[in-house]
């Protein structure tokens, strides 16, 4: 299972298409992690594949959940925004809410700052930012093969 993760797009879901035809088709899924939602629905329609999504601090009008669990590949996997757990100030408090939930991974964003950290056996992933004013836009992959877990950030090719 090979996750490519998207966050802080702030309307510039263009760039966000450039990162996913950089994986050339590479991945099963795609997650979204707010700051906009409506970017996150034209990216399913244009790729024609569903966006696991969850809104943030900038998508007001959404009616969807601010986090999710989901399992996959027998790895339980917590989605939020970040805002919430006042990611800018540390993990301190996502990391509580992993731990309450039993999560392995916790995939976040709202820092702009792409980071991969463990933390008592949890893996944190902020895939960083696709906004128009980021100076290196990011985006991340989460692989998940035969139990074992690998991430890591790429940089998109703004060329």
């Amino acid at each position: 299972m090979k996750l490519l993760i998207l966050s802080d797009t702030h309307g510039n879901y263009s760039l966000a298409i450039r990162a996913i035809a950089q994986q050339n088709g590479h991945f099963d899924r795609i997650v979204h992690l707010g700051d906009e939602m409506e970017d996150a629905c034209i990216i399913e329609k244009i790729i024609g594949q569903p966006v696991d999504k969850v809104p943030g601090n900038c998508d007001f009008a959404a009616k969807t959940p601010r986090e999710l669990c989901k399992t996959l590949a027998h790895k339980k996997i917590f989605l939020t925004h970040g805002d919430k757990y006042n990611v800018k100030a540390g993990l301190a408090q996502l990391h509580k809410k992993a731990l309450a939930e039993r999560a392995q991974i916790v995939l976040y964003g709202h820092s702009h700052v792409a980071a991969i950290e463990t933390i008592d056996d949890v893996l944190f992933i902020n895939p960083g930012c696709l906004h128009k004013s980021c100076t290196n836009p990011t985006y991340a992959i989460l692989s998940i093969i035969s139990g074992e877990i690998s991430a890591e950030i790429i940089s998109v090719n703004c060329e």
